[in-house]
């Protein structure tokens, strides 16, 4: 029997960062001693009372059944109350928020409640990978808005073309951003939400991510500016170190809510109860989320000092766990992350979540992503390596 695969499978790309952990894996079968920046994924533990709050809800619900599809109640107001007391942001449990599997299962799959074929999905680039790939899966078509120092990594929506924006249904942002570390200053969310409900465009804001990891300022939550057209996805990932989880949640306009919860009620069922039990406890609390932010705070400014020191170009990282480090002159991307694979410090070449623009440039080609989830001695360790290695002038 010959096994056909189906055309949206045979035409997407390898997942990036499944690339990245196969060449770990390769570096480390091989004896290497390797220093991980490549995939987002924090090693620091969950806080203790996290998995604490865990063991006991896995006592306690030993005949739960089925969790519900949209999230206990008590978690989504745990959701809510977490929005009100961190940004000043009223929402109804009931109505406006809905529990998810993390956040990659809920941006691949949330254009499907919304595209039809033909329609456009404007994604950021570079970007998270299930942006575009959710809506190519979803039967509509991404439009690629670069990020780029020149336009201060702010996705330029007044620039895309009037042919596009009229049969656009989504937006997609992500600030804080990941690769770039940008936040997006409260007036330019303001012009974007005003610019979105005229053209009738739903703002996807994947920003809960990363927006309490920051450093000099806290970023501004989207639903600061309102909730009519507005969804924010949050997962419990980075900001609680519960990426083996897999929890999140999707608060905003309700209508939009609304029309999600019909998706994902077809597609799964729900986020095991015991998990929501624990992720309450997790959103509760803040003093760990302080010292959290200190501990990438000491990392960042530790690798900040080493490339400065070895002579690459300067990096602005406003927030998120992220350097979105240019390379040397006449070097590529993927020039860079090869010649430091041979130190066994693995990154992300820019090319690899970036995608070719109506231009024909690629915004990632010139850059890799550190991601600052080594431990802080091996950043340290990355320094001496560095320290070592001569990257500029063919050396």
């Amino acid at each position: 029997m010959t096994i056909r695969l189906s055309q949206r499978i045979s035409q997407t790309a390898p997942y990036a960062f499944a690339r990245i952990d196969e060449e770990v894996r390769k570096l480390k079968a091989q004896g290497v001693s390797v220093i991980d920046f490549g995939v987002g994924d924090p090693t620091s533990p969950t806080p203790d009372f996290v998995v604490s709050a865990l063991q006991q809800a896995a006592q306690q619900r030993v005949n739960s059944g089925y969790p519900s599809y949209v999230g206990e109640m008590g978690f989504r107001q745990a959701c809510a109350d977490y929005l009100k007391r961190d940004f000043g942001v009223t929402l109804d449990p009931a109505t406006e928020i809905t529990s998810t599997i993390g956040s990659k299962e809920a941006v691949f799959n949330f254009p499907l409640g919304f595209v039809d074929p033909g329609d456009i999905v404007i994604c950021p680039t570079p970007g998270y990978p299930p942006y575009k790939n959710g809506t190519r899966f979803a039967g509509a078509i991404p439009y690629f808005a670069p990020l780029t120092a020149a336009n201060d990594f702010l996705l330029d929506f007044r620039a895309i073309p009037a042919d596009v924006v009229a049969r656009t249904k989504i937006i997609w942002i992500n600030y804080p951003n990941s690769p770039t570390g940008k936040m997006a200053p409260r007036q330019y969310l303001e012009d974007l939400v005003a610019w979105a409900q005229e053209h009738n465009i739903i703002v996807a804001a994947d920003e809960g991510c990363y927006i309490d990891i920051y450093f000099d300022h806290k970023p501004v939550s989207i639903l600061e500016i309102g909730k009519k057209n507005v969804v924010a996805f949050y997962s419990l990932s980075k900001r609680n170190n519960m990426t083996g989880y897999r929890v999140g949640f999707v608060a905003g306009d309700a209508e939009i809510v609304a029309a999600f919860r019909k998706v994902k009620t077809n597609i799964d069922s729900g986020t095991p109860t015991i998990i929501q039990d624990a992720a309450m406890a997790a959103l509760a609390d803040d003093e760990h989320v302080a010292l959290m932010r200190e501990e990438y705070r000491r990392k960042r400014e530790i690798l900040l000092t080493i490339l400065t020191r070895a002579g690459f170009p300067p990096v602005a990282s406003e927030a998120t766990f992220y350097l979105w480090q240019r390379a040397p002159d006449g070097m590529t991307g993927v020039d860079l992350a090869e010649r430091l694979l041979k130190l066994g410090i693995v990154v992300t070449p820019g090319e690899w979540i970036s995608d070719e623009v109506a231009d024909g440039s690629n915004p990632g080609r010139e850059y890799v992503r550190f991601a600052l989830v080594a431990r802080e001695e091996e950043v340290e360790e990355a320094g001496r390596r560095i320290s070592c290695t001569s990257f500029f002038k063919g050396g």
